[in-house]
Protein backbone atom coordinates (compact mmCIF):
# COMPACT_ATOMS: atom_id res chain seq x y z
CA UNK A 1 0.00 0.00 0.00
CA UNK A 2 2.84 2.31 1.09
CA UNK A 3 4.94 1.49 -1.92
CA UNK A 4 1.93 2.71 -4.37
CA UNK A 5 0.95 5.61 -2.72
CA UNK A 6 3.91 7.18 -1.18
CA UNK A 7 5.27 8.30 -4.48
CA UNK A 8 1.98 10.04 -5.50
CA UNK A 9 1.61 11.59 -1.77
CA UNK A 10 4.78 13.10 -2.23
CA UNK A 11 4.42 14.20 -5.54
CA UNK A 12 1.17 16.32 -4.29
CA UNK A 13 3.38 18.09 -1.99
CA UNK A 14 5.47 19.30 -4.73
CA UNK A 15 8.03 16.66 -3.64
CA UNK A 16 10.30 16.45 -7.39
CA UNK A 17 11.53 12.94 -8.20
CA UNK A 18 14.64 13.23 -6.83
CA UNK A 19 13.14 14.49 -3.33
CA UNK A 20 11.34 11.21 -3.61
CA UNK A 21 13.95 9.14 -4.39
CA UNK A 22 15.65 10.64 -1.14
CA UNK A 23 12.70 9.45 0.88
CA UNK A 24 12.61 6.19 -0.61
CA UNK A 25 16.26 5.71 0.03
CA UNK A 26 16.04 7.04 3.33
CA UNK A 27 13.31 4.47 4.65
CA UNK A 28 15.31 1.70 2.83
CA UNK A 29 18.47 2.81 4.97
CA UNK A 30 16.36 2.85 7.84
CA UNK A 31 15.24 -0.96 7.31
CA UNK A 32 19.27 -1.56 6.53
CA UNK A 33 20.19 -0.38 10.23
CA UNK A 34 17.19 -2.67 11.34
CA UNK A 35 18.44 -5.85 9.67
CA UNK A 36 21.85 -5.10 11.18
CA UNK A 37 20.14 -4.93 14.72
CA UNK A 38 18.64 -7.65 14.17
CA UNK A 39 21.33 -9.96 12.67
CA UNK A 40 23.67 -8.97 15.73
CA UNK A 41 21.46 -9.00 18.61
CA UNK A 42 18.11 -10.59 17.59
CA UNK A 43 18.38 -14.05 19.09
CA UNK A 44 19.41 -12.29 22.60
CA UNK A 45 16.71 -9.36 22.25
CA UNK A 46 14.10 -12.15 21.81
CA UNK A 47 12.46 -12.55 18.13
CA UNK A 48 8.97 -12.11 19.22
CA UNK A 49 10.18 -8.95 21.32
CA UNK A 50 12.32 -8.02 18.06
CA UNK A 51 9.27 -8.27 15.57
CA UNK A 52 6.89 -6.14 18.14
CA UNK A 53 9.42 -3.41 18.10
CA UNK A 54 9.93 -3.43 14.56
CA UNK A 55 5.90 -2.93 14.11
CA UNK A 56 5.53 -0.09 16.84
CA UNK A 57 8.50 1.64 15.16
CA UNK A 58 6.97 1.64 11.82
CA UNK A 59 3.87 2.58 12.47
CA UNK A 60 5.27 5.77 14.55
CA UNK A 61 6.83 6.80 11.00
CA UNK A 62 4.17 6.05 9.18
CA UNK A 63 2.08 8.93 11.49
CA UNK A 64 4.75 11.37 11.17
CA UNK A 65 5.04 10.56 7.07
CA UNK A 66 1.16 11.24 7.23
CA UNK A 67 1.34 14.54 9.32
CA UNK A 68 4.70 16.03 7.93
CA UNK A 69 5.32 18.01 4.64
CA UNK A 70 8.72 18.98 5.00
CA UNK A 71 11.24 17.25 2.86
CA UNK A 72 13.93 16.18 5.98
CA UNK A 73 11.56 15.53 8.40
CA UNK A 74 9.67 13.29 5.82
CA UNK A 75 13.08 11.63 5.50
CA UNK A 76 13.59 11.43 9.06
CA UNK A 77 10.35 9.89 9.48
CA UNK A 78 11.05 7.49 7.01
CA UNK A 79 14.24 6.52 8.30
CA UNK A 80 12.98 5.71 11.71
CA UNK A 81 9.58 4.49 10.59
CA UNK A 82 11.54 1.49 7.87
CA UNK A 83 9.30 3.03 5.52
CA UNK A 84 9.50 0.49 2.59
CA UNK A 85 8.97 1.07 -1.08
CA UNK A 86 9.81 -1.60 -2.52
CA UNK A 87 6.53 -2.79 -2.49
CA UNK A 88 7.34 -6.37 -0.91
CA UNK A 89 8.25 -7.33 2.57
CA UNK A 90 12.45 -7.50 2.56
CA UNK A 91 12.74 -5.38 6.39
CA UNK A 92 14.36 -7.14 9.26
CA UNK A 93 11.46 -9.42 10.30
CA UNK A 94 12.21 -11.41 7.51
CA UNK A 95 15.65 -12.22 8.53
CA UNK A 96 14.11 -14.07 11.80
CA UNK A 97 11.82 -15.50 9.61
CA UNK A 98 14.14 -17.27 7.06
CA UNK A 99 16.28 -18.68 9.81
CA UNK A 100 12.76 -20.29 11.60
CA UNK A 101 11.03 -21.28 8.62
CA UNK A 102 13.74 -24.31 7.33
CA UNK A 103 13.49 -25.69 10.92
CA UNK A 104 9.73 -26.54 9.92
CA UNK A 105 10.30 -28.90 7.38
CA UNK A 106 12.83 -31.24 5.62
CA UNK A 107 14.86 -30.40 3.02
CA UNK A 108 12.88 -31.79 0.23
CA UNK A 109 9.75 -29.51 1.54
CA UNK A 110 12.05 -26.57 2.37
CA UNK A 111 11.75 -24.96 -1.37
CA UNK A 112 7.93 -25.33 -1.48
CA UNK A 113 7.50 -24.20 2.72
CA UNK A 114 9.44 -20.34 1.33
CA UNK A 115 6.53 -20.65 -1.48
CA UNK A 116 3.71 -20.95 0.66
CA UNK A 117 4.89 -18.25 3.01
CA UNK A 118 5.87 -15.91 -0.09
CA UNK A 119 2.17 -16.43 -1.37
CA UNK A 120 1.00 -15.43 1.94
CA UNK A 121 2.42 -12.42 1.87
CA UNK A 122 1.55 -11.76 -2.26
CA UNK A 123 -1.82 -12.04 -0.62
CA UNK A 124 -1.08 -9.00 1.37
CA UNK A 125 0.75 -7.28 -1.11
CA UNK A 126 -2.15 -7.54 -3.53
CA UNK A 127 -4.85 -6.39 -0.97
CA UNK A 128 -2.46 -3.59 -0.02
CA UNK A 129 -2.07 -2.53 -4.02
CA UNK A 130 -6.17 -2.27 -3.81
CA UNK A 131 -5.93 -0.26 -0.56
CA UNK A 132 -3.76 2.28 -2.40
CA UNK A 133 -7.25 3.45 -4.15
CA UNK A 134 -8.44 4.18 -0.81
CA UNK A 135 -7.75 8.09 -1.48
CA UNK A 136 -9.88 7.87 -4.61
CA UNK A 137 -13.19 6.09 -2.55
CA UNK A 138 -12.45 8.80 0.03
CA UNK A 139 -13.00 11.99 -2.49
CA UNK A 140 -15.84 9.74 -3.95
CA UNK A 141 -17.60 9.96 -1.19
CA UNK A 142 -16.85 12.98 0.94
CA UNK A 143 -15.90 16.07 -0.40
CA UNK A 144 -12.35 15.86 0.85
CA UNK A 145 -9.51 17.58 -0.79
CA UNK A 146 -6.66 15.53 -2.66
CA UNK A 147 -3.77 15.75 -0.45
CA UNK A 148 -5.85 15.09 2.62
CA UNK A 149 -7.46 11.89 1.18
CA UNK A 150 -3.65 11.10 0.77
CA UNK A 151 -2.43 11.67 4.09
CA UNK A 152 -5.50 9.69 5.26
CA UNK A 153 -4.34 6.75 3.43
CA UNK A 154 -0.67 6.59 4.91
CA UNK A 155 -2.15 7.07 8.38
CA UNK A 156 -4.08 4.15 7.90
CA UNK A 157 -0.86 2.35 6.91
CA UNK A 158 0.43 3.41 10.13
CA UNK A 159 -2.88 1.92 11.71
CA UNK A 160 -2.02 -1.72 10.04
CA UNK A 161 1.38 -1.45 10.94
CA UNK A 162 0.79 -0.97 14.71
CA UNK A 163 -1.55 -3.90 13.92
CA UNK A 164 0.73 -6.14 13.38
CA UNK A 165 2.64 -5.71 16.71
CA UNK A 166 -0.12 -6.96 18.19
CA UNK A 167 0.13 -9.67 16.20
CA UNK A 168 3.40 -10.66 16.66
CA UNK A 169 2.71 -10.61 20.23
CA UNK A 170 0.55 -13.36 20.15
CA UNK A 171 3.42 -15.57 18.25
CA UNK A 172 4.15 -19.10 20.09
CA UNK A 173 6.98 -19.04 22.10
CA UNK A 174 8.51 -21.72 19.67
CA UNK A 175 9.29 -19.00 17.05
CA UNK A 176 12.73 -17.62 19.79
CA UNK A 177 16.18 -19.76 19.34
CA UNK A 178 17.15 -22.69 21.42
CA UNK A 179 19.58 -21.11 23.68
CA UNK A 180 23.24 -22.80 22.23
CA UNK A 181 26.25 -23.96 24.81
CA UNK A 182 28.26 -21.79 22.83
CA UNK A 183 28.56 -19.04 20.37
CA UNK A 184 28.42 -21.14 16.63
CA UNK A 185 31.30 -20.97 14.77
CA UNK A 186 31.23 -19.85 11.50
CA UNK A 187 33.52 -21.88 9.01
CA UNK A 188 36.11 -20.38 6.52
CA UNK A 189 33.96 -22.13 4.13
CA UNK A 190 30.79 -20.46 5.04
CA UNK A 191 32.31 -17.13 4.74
CA UNK A 192 33.58 -18.19 1.31
CA UNK A 193 30.19 -18.32 0.24
CA UNK A 194 28.26 -15.69 1.62
CA UNK A 195 30.99 -13.24 0.71
CA UNK A 196 30.48 -14.45 -3.30
CA UNK A 197 26.48 -14.60 -3.04
CA UNK A 198 26.36 -11.33 -1.06
CA UNK A 199 28.31 -9.37 -3.59
CA UNK A 200 25.78 -10.29 -6.22
CA UNK A 201 22.98 -9.68 -3.98
CA UNK A 202 24.67 -6.39 -3.74
CA UNK A 203 24.76 -5.82 -7.54
CA UNK A 204 20.96 -7.53 -8.20
CA UNK A 205 19.73 -5.22 -4.53
CA UNK A 206 21.02 -2.69 -6.74
CA UNK A 207 19.47 -2.97 -9.91
CA UNK A 208 16.43 -3.74 -7.76
CA UNK A 209 16.33 -0.40 -6.07
CA UNK A 210 15.82 1.44 -9.35
CA UNK A 211 12.69 -0.61 -9.39
CA UNK A 212 10.69 0.22 -6.56
CA UNK A 213 7.09 -0.18 -6.28
CA UNK A 214 7.23 3.67 -5.01
CA UNK A 215 9.47 4.72 -8.66
CA UNK A 216 7.44 2.03 -11.04
CA UNK A 217 4.10 3.69 -9.90
CA UNK A 218 5.48 7.40 -10.07
CA UNK A 219 6.62 6.67 -13.61
CA UNK A 220 3.00 4.61 -14.57
CA UNK A 221 1.20 8.12 -12.74
CA UNK A 222 3.50 10.29 -15.24
CA UNK A 223 4.05 9.02 -18.22
CA UNK A 224 0.25 7.53 -18.72
CA UNK A 225 -1.36 10.24 -16.50
CA UNK A 226 -3.26 7.62 -14.39
CA UNK A 227 -4.76 7.97 -10.75
CA UNK A 228 -3.16 5.97 -7.77
CA UNK A 229 -6.52 3.94 -8.13
CA UNK A 230 -5.43 2.29 -11.82
CA UNK A 231 -2.26 2.29 -10.24
CA UNK A 232 -3.04 0.62 -7.55
CA UNK A 233 -4.80 -1.83 -9.30
CA UNK A 234 -2.11 -2.89 -11.76
CA UNK A 235 -0.14 -3.47 -8.77
CA UNK A 236 -2.59 -6.09 -7.64
CA UNK A 237 -2.77 -7.83 -10.62
CA UNK A 238 1.13 -7.30 -10.14
CA UNK A 239 1.07 -9.14 -6.96
CA UNK A 240 -1.42 -11.94 -7.79
CA UNK A 241 1.20 -12.77 -10.62
CA UNK A 242 3.66 -12.90 -7.93
CA UNK A 243 1.96 -15.50 -6.21
CA UNK A 244 1.09 -17.70 -8.69
CA UNK A 245 5.37 -17.51 -9.95
CA UNK A 246 5.97 -18.48 -6.17
CA UNK A 247 4.56 -21.94 -6.35
CA UNK A 248 5.69 -22.15 -9.78
CA UNK A 249 8.85 -21.76 -8.83
CA UNK A 250 9.09 -24.87 -6.34
CA UNK A 251 7.78 -26.82 -8.57
CA UNK A 252 10.41 -25.77 -11.54
CA UNK A 253 13.34 -26.55 -9.21
CA UNK A 254 12.26 -29.93 -8.12
CA UNK A 255 12.64 -30.33 -11.90
CA UNK A 256 16.12 -27.61 -12.78
CA UNK A 257 17.56 -27.12 -9.84
CA UNK A 258 17.46 -24.28 -7.59
CA UNK A 259 20.11 -21.96 -9.73
CA UNK A 260 19.02 -22.67 -12.43
CA UNK A 261 15.44 -21.40 -12.19
CA UNK A 262 16.51 -18.67 -10.09
CA UNK A 263 18.64 -17.41 -13.60
CA UNK A 264 16.77 -18.70 -16.64
CA UNK A 265 13.50 -17.08 -14.90
CA UNK A 266 15.26 -13.56 -14.26
CA UNK A 267 16.63 -12.86 -17.13
CA UNK A 268 13.28 -13.15 -19.20
CA UNK A 269 11.55 -10.90 -16.77
CA UNK A 270 14.46 -7.92 -17.05
CA UNK A 271 13.88 -8.45 -20.57
CA UNK A 272 10.19 -7.70 -20.86
CA UNK A 273 10.89 -4.58 -18.26
CA UNK A 274 12.68 -2.97 -20.82
CA UNK A 275 10.24 -3.11 -23.39
CA UNK A 276 7.16 -1.58 -20.80
CA UNK A 277 8.92 2.36 -21.87
CA UNK A 278 8.33 1.28 -25.54
CA UNK A 279 4.50 0.57 -25.11
CA UNK A 280 2.48 3.24 -26.71
CA UNK A 281 -0.58 2.65 -23.97
CA UNK A 282 -0.88 2.21 -20.76
CA UNK A 283 -2.97 -1.08 -21.33
CA UNK A 284 -0.34 -2.77 -23.33
CA UNK A 285 2.14 -1.35 -20.50
CA UNK A 286 0.17 -2.65 -18.01
CA UNK A 287 0.49 -6.23 -20.01
CA UNK A 288 4.10 -6.32 -20.34
CA UNK A 289 4.06 -5.45 -16.77
CA UNK A 290 2.01 -8.08 -15.50
CA UNK A 291 4.05 -10.75 -17.89
CA UNK A 292 7.11 -9.87 -16.10
CA UNK A 293 5.62 -10.52 -12.70
CA UNK A 294 4.58 -13.79 -13.71
CA UNK A 295 8.79 -14.58 -13.63
CA UNK A 296 10.17 -11.72 -11.49
CA UNK A 297 9.45 -13.55 -8.18
CA UNK A 298 10.73 -17.00 -9.14
CA UNK A 299 13.89 -16.69 -7.64
CA UNK A 300 12.93 -15.23 -4.48
CA UNK A 301 11.59 -18.54 -2.68
CA UNK A 302 14.42 -20.33 -4.64
CA UNK A 303 17.02 -17.75 -3.60
CA UNK A 304 16.30 -17.78 0.11
CA UNK A 305 16.01 -22.21 -0.09
CA UNK A 306 19.31 -21.96 -1.27
CA UNK A 307 20.83 -19.57 0.75
CA UNK A 308 19.76 -21.95 3.69
CA UNK A 309 20.36 -25.07 2.40
CA UNK A 310 24.32 -23.96 1.45
CA UNK A 311 25.03 -23.49 5.00
CA UNK A 312 24.87 -25.18 8.40
CA UNK A 313 21.73 -24.64 10.57
CA UNK A 314 23.43 -22.96 13.14
CA UNK A 315 24.82 -20.89 10.59
CA UNK A 316 21.15 -19.74 9.42
CA UNK A 317 21.12 -16.40 11.09
CA UNK A 318 24.72 -15.20 9.98
CA UNK A 319 24.17 -16.27 6.53
CA UNK A 320 20.45 -14.70 6.72
CA UNK A 321 21.10 -11.19 7.96
CA UNK A 322 24.38 -10.93 6.17
CA UNK A 323 22.51 -11.26 2.72
CA UNK A 324 19.29 -9.41 3.86
CA UNK A 325 21.81 -6.61 5.20
CA UNK A 326 23.52 -6.56 1.81
CA UNK A 327 20.66 -6.25 -0.71
CA UNK A 328 18.70 -3.66 1.94
CA UNK A 329 22.11 -1.59 1.64
CA UNK A 330 22.22 -1.64 -1.93
CA UNK A 331 18.66 -1.09 -2.71
CA UNK A 332 18.72 1.97 -0.22
CA UNK A 333 21.54 3.44 -2.47
CA UNK A 334 19.55 3.42 -5.84
CA UNK A 335 16.49 5.55 -5.55
CA UNK A 336 17.83 9.04 -4.77
CA UNK A 337 19.45 8.27 -8.07
CA UNK A 338 16.52 6.57 -10.08
CA UNK A 339 14.74 9.94 -8.90
CA UNK A 340 17.91 12.09 -10.29
CA UNK A 341 17.56 9.99 -13.83
CA UNK A 342 14.08 10.23 -14.08
CA UNK A 343 14.22 14.27 -13.17
CA UNK A 344 17.14 14.79 -15.79
CA UNK A 345 17.47 11.94 -18.56
CA UNK A 346 14.20 10.23 -18.91
CA UNK A 347 10.98 8.57 -16.94
CA UNK A 348 12.15 5.54 -18.56
CA UNK A 349 15.78 5.52 -17.37
CA UNK A 350 15.35 3.41 -13.69
CA UNK A 351 13.81 0.40 -15.77
CA UNK A 352 16.69 0.43 -18.32
CA UNK A 353 19.27 0.92 -15.45
CA UNK A 354 17.70 -1.71 -13.33
CA UNK A 355 17.29 -4.24 -15.63
CA UNK A 356 21.00 -4.31 -17.06
CA UNK A 357 21.62 -4.77 -13.83
CA UNK A 358 19.71 -7.50 -12.88
CA UNK A 359 20.54 -9.46 -15.90
CA UNK A 360 24.48 -8.93 -15.02
CA UNK A 361 23.87 -10.48 -11.73
CA UNK A 362 21.89 -13.49 -13.26
CA UNK A 363 25.26 -14.14 -15.50
CA UNK A 364 27.40 -13.90 -12.83
CA UNK A 365 25.22 -15.96 -9.94
CA UNK A 366 25.00 -18.69 -12.79
CA UNK A 367 28.81 -18.73 -13.67
CA UNK A 368 29.42 -18.82 -9.72
CA UNK A 369 27.08 -21.40 -7.92
CA UNK A 370 25.69 -23.79 -10.96
CA UNK A 371 28.13 -26.25 -9.36
CA UNK A 372 27.57 -25.16 -5.59
CA UNK A 373 24.29 -27.65 -5.03
CA UNK A 374 21.82 -27.81 -1.93
CA UNK A 375 21.43 -31.79 -0.13
CA UNK A 376 18.02 -32.34 -2.32
CA UNK A 377 19.69 -32.46 -5.00
CA UNK A 378 22.52 -34.21 -4.74
CA UNK A 379 21.37 -37.90 -4.23
CA UNK A 380 23.07 -40.16 -1.83
CA UNK A 381 25.02 -37.34 -0.52
CA UNK A 382 25.57 -36.34 2.75
CA UNK A 383 25.40 -32.96 4.18
CA UNK A 384 29.01 -31.71 3.80
CA UNK A 385 29.62 -33.31 0.16
CA UNK A 386 27.32 -30.63 -1.15
CA UNK A 387 29.61 -28.18 -0.03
Amino acid sequence: MIAVLIGIHLAKLRFDPASIGSVVASGLAGATAAALLVTIAGDRIGRRRALVGLGILGAIGGLAVALAAKPYIVALAAFFGMLNGMGRDRGASMILDQVVLPATTTDDRRTYAFAYYNVVQDIGHALGSLLAGLPLLLRRVSPMAEPDSLRLAVGFYALLLLATAVLYAGLSPRVEPVAPKEKARITPETRRIVTRISALFALDGLGGGFLTTAMLSLFFYSRFHVDEGVVGALFFGARAMNALSHMGAAWLARRIGLVNTMVFTHIPSSLLLVTVPFAPTFLVAAILFLIREGLVEMDVPTRQSYVMAVVRPEERTFASGVTHIVRLGSWAAAPAFAGIFMRTASLAAPLWIGAAMKITYDVLLFSAFRSIRPPEEVAGSAFNATK
